[in-house]
């Protein structure tokens, strides 16, 4: 894969400033964002099929078939055992993300999550575990398709979202909604949104309470 140069390249017009999102403005995608979830589909083919030779860099696209060579059955029950919870190994945070989120968590009554998961719970649960927060600070929608994010986060009033799907920042984009990138491999064509490479990022954008 060509080495991206674009952190090098100046802020894409209307890109978001240092400090200037109030911490109840921002929601956040989970997977790829929060969980690191394509780490945990490669432990799972890996094990459960002795496919050893695929790499993250590799997944270069958001849809599984159309850029790794494997038999499209196992990617679907990957995925489905990755969706249920069925495995033995273990959903590992993006790093960083435990300490922002419970500094955000500190600064608003509840973190909103929205997920295009068809259910929550395995998600939910995981979260729970990750973050030393109550459990209502944490509210976990799982909306079953990427579209219907928009309509949670404008019933919410949440005007910015952290996503690793360009596809979808694209569609929060025409909705009003600023979408934030996570880099990822799977995202590395040009797009005119903010971008970040990790929590240390994600802390940098947002404006926090003085001594919080």
């Amino acid at each position: 894969m060509e080495e991206d140069t674009r952190s090098n390249a100046p802020a894409p017009a209307g890109a978001i400033a240092s400090g200037r999102i109030a911490p109840g403005e921002l929601a956040f995608d989970i997977d790829g964002v929060v969980a690191n979830t394509m780490r945990l589909f490669l432990d799972i083919v890996r094990d459960r099929y002795g496919i050893n030779h695929i790499r993250l860099e590799d997944i270069t696209c958001y849809n599984l078939e159309d850029c790794l060579d494997i038999d499209p059955e196992v990617i679907t029950d990957g995925i489905r055992m990755l969706l249920q919870g069925d495995y033995p190994h273990v959903l590992q945070p993006m790093d960083g993300c435990r300490r922002v989120l419970e500094r955000l968590g500190r600064e608003v009554p509840r973190l909103l999550f929205v997920t295009a998961r068809p259910n929550r719970d395995v998600i939910t649960r995981w979260l729970h575990d990750l973050l030393s927060l109550p459990e209502q600070a944490i509210e976990v929608v799982a909306t079953g398709s990427f579209e219907a994010k928009i309509d949670v986060l404008r019933e919410a009033r949440v005007g910015h979202f952290v996503e690793d799907r360009l596809e979808t920042c694209f569609l929060l984009a025409d909705a009003g909604i600023a979408p934030i990138v996570y880099r990822q491999p799977w995202n590395r064509r040009p797009h005119p949104f903010t971008e970040v490479g990790g929590w240390d990022d994600i802390e940098a954008l947002l404006r926090f309470s003085p001594g919080s």
